[in-house]
């Protein structure tokens, strides 16, 4: 079987066309079943006792995710979701606190760097917000901050940044770098930064299609080993570890490279489709290398309420991303498509007339 037909396969079959990948994917049979076995343990042996036993499992996916982000398998630890990562590591940041970004940067990233006192400067970017390598040299090289937070695809638009130039660039200026891979991982390639990437985060529920509620971070020791102590992990959900787990290891096994090269195939299809659609434009350039496409109105459409309108009447299931996900840069609201493998070239033609009909209404 193809990957897409295999990919489709291992799931239950959608309930209409889920084109929402980017916001949570489709979980399939063995992650499912692998996160219900360990909660019925858990209530045959006691929940610490069926931990021990799941230690292996876990194990495993904290190798797999160390394998896809270049990191140590010893540096790397299951958190509950990106955000929780991204506070975790902030909150005991050793030494000062200035940070420099993209323009593009998640609102809720902002938000937890500021709670942590950080004091933020804007990277330089080309007018599509694509971060400008050599510019970005220079201004680490004048003036360097204590670190930069890179988010290599972002959560309000598909464009994907020079994750191993940038390494490089922050290399050369001795500042380390953290890097926001919720959307980049299982997309674009993450393991290329090598030892100049300090910090890596994701969660388990966008493009690797594990469970919500679980993510990991992977922290190189040159910079672990300077980090303020903190609070002890508190109760954890091992059951959505081991989903999660179990989902890392689908996705290696369906073949990295494959699962990347199909998803960016997807997303110029998807720019190609929709690039017809009136009062709508398609914000990536056409063959940019991920599966999000981003549809800003022409004519006043509301994509809050088309994607309402969408899932009411069409069964189609999108997100509608509010000028809160990147506020530094985001214009106003735009509805974002975000196909998994499985998705067809008529599943997408489905959508364009779908949105061509709501369009009218909304």
């Amino acid at each position: 079987m193809s990957l897409a037909d295999t990919w489709r396969a291992a799931r239950p079959p959608v309930a209409g066309l889920h084109l929402d990948s980017a916001a949570c994917s489709r979980q399939s049979y063995p992650a499912m079943a692998a996160a219900a076995r360990h909660a019925r343990h858990e209530a045959e042996v006691g929940g610490y006792v069926a931990a021990e036993a799941a230690a292996p499992v876990l194990d495993a996916g904290r190798t797999a995710f160390a394998a896809l982000t270049g990191m140590a398998v010893a540096d790397v630890v299951f958190t509950t979701g990106s955000r929780h990562a991204l506070d975790l590591l902030l909150s005991r940041w050793p030494g000062g606190r200035t940070l420099a970004c993209l323009p593009g940067e998640y609102g809720p990233n902002l938000a937890v760097m500021a709670a942590h006192g950080f004091a933020r400067r804007m990277l330089p970017v080309d007018g599509a917000g694509r971060l400008l390598v050599e510019e970005a040299a220079a201004a680490l090289a004048d003036d360097p901050p204590d670190l930069v937070h890179l988010t290599p695809v972002g959560s309000h638009r598909g464009l994907v940044q020079p994750l191993a130039d940038m390494a490089r660039v922050c290399a050369q200026a001795g500042v380390p770098l953290v890097v926001d891979a919720a959307q980049a991982l299982g997309q674009i390639d993450c393991a290329v930064g090598g030892p100049a990437v300090h910090a890596v985060y994701s969660s388990s529920r966008k493009w690797l299609a594990g469970p919500r509620g679980v993510g990991a971070l992977g922290v190189r020791p040159d910079l672990s080993d300077r980090m303020q102590p903190g609070p002890e992990a508190g109760d954890v959900n091992v059951a959505a570890q081991v989903g999660f787990s179990a989902a890392l290891g689908e996705y290696l096994a369906a073949g990295s490279a494959a699962v990347r090269v199909r998803l960016a195939e997807l997303g110029s299809l998807s720019r190609r489709v929709l690039g017809e659609v009136p009062g709508w434009r398609v914000v990536e350039p056409v063959d940019e290398p991920s599966a999000i496409t981003t549809l800003a109105p022409t004519d006043g459409a509301d994509p809050v309420a088309i994607r309402s309108i969408l899932i009411a009447e069409h069964r189609i299931v999108t997100t509608a991303a509010g000028v809160e996900r990147a506020p530094l840069e985001l214009a106003g609201p735009v509805l974002r498509i975000s196909p998994h493998v499985d998705t067809t070239a008529e599943d997408l033609a489905v959508l364009a007339r779908a949105l061509v009909a709501v369009t009218d209404i909304g």
